[in-house]
This record gives structure tokens, C-alpha cells and sequence, in this order.
């Protein structure tokens, strides 16, 4: 990075301020960046049709196919970049999309909101628990608006599945119960073709250890501590988010997780795992395997009064004191529901409206930043094999 760039970084925040009342794109549009645009990323930006009122006019990739076909498939007349500084020092860019590895999402949502930009950034929204403190710092100082991509609190099935808790009607929750369940055997394990080429493998690395390529380790880093931090940030990150939500209460005691690499053996990550955390009104576990994906993703709070199941695809409240004792079947449940539709458009919705009106998004860098160090926390106890106190790393 040369030092006009670096001086532009570090005194974005000095004219933050005077650009939250800057104009806007034409007819109130907010003009939007996109940057590491994969799948996750490329399906974000495809939502802004749905939302209105947004435009794409740049897309930035370490890897050329990626950026290409992200423009042709979303916006023909964006620009592409290789280096994403370079695309937040565009004037006429209001919001970036992260979608990135995870070791990537601090270091370019600050130089994001330095750079006078609004983010969205896809979770956990920190690789390291050192990270979480620098990056709302960063937030606070520049008044930038980010919203973290743990969609449900931005979808109208959660909320009501929060309201449910906050009322009372499951009693005291005491015990939550959750998993996650995916196939990387049949479902996710294809590695496709990787054009070394058009790829800049040091740019991807970033503040990761110098190594050589390898095709897994680029399409599959959820996988390698360097870049993810496997099941626990990837897919347990959004439950832990919701039962701090659900609870009101993102602090845990300490953490604790057992698994191995059992068949995904060329990961660094464990392909199962069970992990719990002690919060000091409840416990949490997790138990997840890549393996097979029936069942997918649950969650389960269980009350004096009642139980509670939640999945993206609806919910359920059975009543305790209904069934004899040591049945193994359901009692009617006394509440239903069922999703209507992927939350993920309302989260963009969201981010978007809080752009606008310069209000706190729904998945604020407070609470994702608690998400991330929970699971982190996790991820420490199964890779020290020991019970990790939360005291010794939470400030």
C-alpha cells in the first residue's frame, strides 16, 4: 500500500462526520462495494434488487474469476479491483459488502470506516478474541453504521421467537440445546478448478503465515485456523448470537469443546465436535458434525414450563406436565409458526434503512463482537483440551 493510500485510511475518520450528511447516489440510492466475492458475498448483493434503492458499482476479489463473474451476473457496469483498498478510496462508494475470509473481516471493516464507508460484514465478525475491542473503538470513533451478518435478529420468525422467551412462557430457561448438522461428503466437499494465475495467493494470505498454495486451503479455509475457525465461528457463531439475544445475557463463565477430525482428516479444524459454555443464569451446548446434514441447524430452550424448538424453517412450544413422566413423544404443541422466507433480505433491509436514517442496525458490532468471543473461547478450550475461563480473556 503506498503512502497516499495510507494516509487516506488514517484520516478518513477525521471527515466522517460532515459524509454522514453527504448526498447520497441519485434518487436516494446508496452505492455499494462489494469485497471477497464468493457465494456468500454474490448472494448478499443479489438481495439489493429485492431491497431497492441500491446500486452496485464495484466488486473486489483476490481471485479474477470470482470478480468477473460477480459483475456479469450482478452489475456489468462495476468496476473491478484486486486490492480492496483501492476500492474504498472511490468517492462515489457509500457502503461496502464484506464477505471475505474471517482473518480479513477486522482489518477491512476498519479500513472501511476509516475510509468513510458503511459495512456490512459477514460473521464471526473477528478471527481472534484480541481483535473484538480495536474494532468497536474503531465503530465508535468514526460513527460508521455496520451491520454483522447474523440475520436472524433481523428475522421476523426470530423475533418472535424472542418475544417467546422474554414473556415468560417457557419459565425459567435453564438448559439450551443446539446443533448444526452439514454434509461436506456429498454437498460441499467439490473442489472446483483453481486458476493460480489469476489468483493472488499473498493478497489472500494477508496477515496469515507465508505458505504455499493449496487448492483446499483456499476454497475450503473455513477449515484452517489461519483463516476460519470451523464449526464453532462458521455455523454455531449464529446460534450462540441468538441465545444471547433470546437470553439477554453474552457473557459466559467459561467454555469447554471435545472433537476430532474423524473422516474430513486433511482439515486443521475438527469435523465434529461438542462444545458447551457456562453463563451464569444457564448453560449452553453445541454439538456439530460435517458429515451428514439431517436434522440441519436446531436450537432447543428448555423452561420449567415449556420447550421450545427453533430452526430457519419455523418453531414449536410444547407445554411441560402434559405427557406422564419418561415419555419420549411430544405432547400438541401450544404454539406454531413456520418461516416465510429467507431473513437474510430483510437483514440487507435493514443495514440499508440504517444507512439512511443513521440509526443502529439489528446485528450491531457489540453484540457480534460477544458471538464471536464466545465461540473463539470454544475453539480455545478444544484446541488447549481444557476448561477455558472467560475472566482470563474478556476484558
Amino acid at each position: 500500500m503506498n503512502e497516499t493510500r495510507r494516509e487516506f485510511l488514517r484520516n478518513g475518520a477525521a471527515a466522517t462526520a460532515a459524509s454522514h450528511n453527504r448526498i447520497l447516489g441519485a434518487n436516494d440510492r446508496i452505492r455499494v462495494g462489494g469485497i471477497g466475492t464468493g457465494g456468500r458475498c454474490q448472494y448478499l448483493l443479489s438481495l439489493l434488487e429485492q431491497t431497492g434503492g441500491a446500486e452496485i458499482v464495484a466488486v473486489c476479489d483476490v481471485y479474477e474469476p470470482r470478480r468477473t463473474a460477480a459483475r456479469a451476473k450482478l452489475a456489468p457496469q462495476a468496476r473491478e479491483f484486486t486490492e480492496y483498498r483501492e476500492l474504498l478510496e472511490q468517492k462515489d462508494i457509500d457502503a461496502v459488502f464484506i464477505g471475505s475470509p474471517d482473518h480479513w473481516h477486522v482489518p477491512m471493516t476498519i479500513d472501511a470506516v476509516r475510509g468513510g464507508k458503511d459495512v456490512y460484514v459477514e460473521k464471526p465478525v473477528s478471527h481472534k478474541i484480541a481483535e473484538g475491542p480495536s474494532l468497536i473503538k474503531a465503530i465508535e470513533e468514526t460513527g460508521r453504521i455496520v451491520q454483522v451478518g447474523y440475520q436472524q435478529r433481523s428475522w421476523d420468525l426470530f423475533d418472535m421467537g424472542r418475544e417467546i422467551v422474554h414473556s415468560g412462557k417457557l419459565g425459567r430457561v435453564t438448559l439450551v440445546l443446539s446443533h448444526w448438522y452439514q454434509d461436506y461428503i456429498r454437498n460441499f466437499g467439490r473442489l472446483s478448478p483453481v486458476d493460480t494465475a489469476k489468483l493472488d495467493w499473498k493478497r489472500f494470505l494477508g496477515s496469515a503465515p507465508e505458505q504455499p498454495f493449496e487448492q483446499r486451503r483456499f476454497l475450503q479455509w473455513r477449515w484452517y485456523w489461519d483463516f476460519g475457525g470451523g464449526a464453532l465461528t462458521d455455523l454455531h457463531s449464529h446460534w450462540g448470537d441468538v441465545v444471547h439475544w433470546f437470553m439477554q445475557s453474552d457473557r459466559p463463565l467459561a467454555a469447554q469443546a471435545t472433537g476430532d477430525r474423524y473422516h474430513h482428516t486433511y482439515w486443521q479444524c475438527p469435523d465434529t465436535i461438542t462444545a458447551s459454555w457456562k453463563y451464569p443464569d444457564y448453560n449452553l451446548v453445541y454439538n456439530g458434525t460435517l458429515v451428514g446434514h439431517l436434522e440441519g441447524g436446531t436450537l432447543v430452550f428448555r423452561g420449567t414450563n415449556a420447550m421450545m424448538r427453533i430452526t430457519r424453517d419455523g418453531l414449536a412450544v410444547y407445554p411441560e406436565g402434559v405427557l406422564p413422566a419418561e415419555k419420549t413423544t411430544y405432547p400438541e404443541p401450544v404454539i406454531t409458526a413456520r418461516a416465510t422466507h429467507d431473513g437474510t433480505v430483510d437483514h440487507v433491509r435493514n443495514f440499508l434503512d440504517s444507512v439512511r436514517g443513521r440509526k443502529k442496525p439489528n446485528a450491531d458490532v457489540k453484540s457480534a463482537v460477544a458471538a464471536a468471543q464466545a465461540a473463539h473461547l470454544g475453539n480455545l478450550a478444544y484446541r488447549e483440551n481444557r476448561v477455558v475461563r472467560a475472566a482470563d480473556y474478556l476484558a
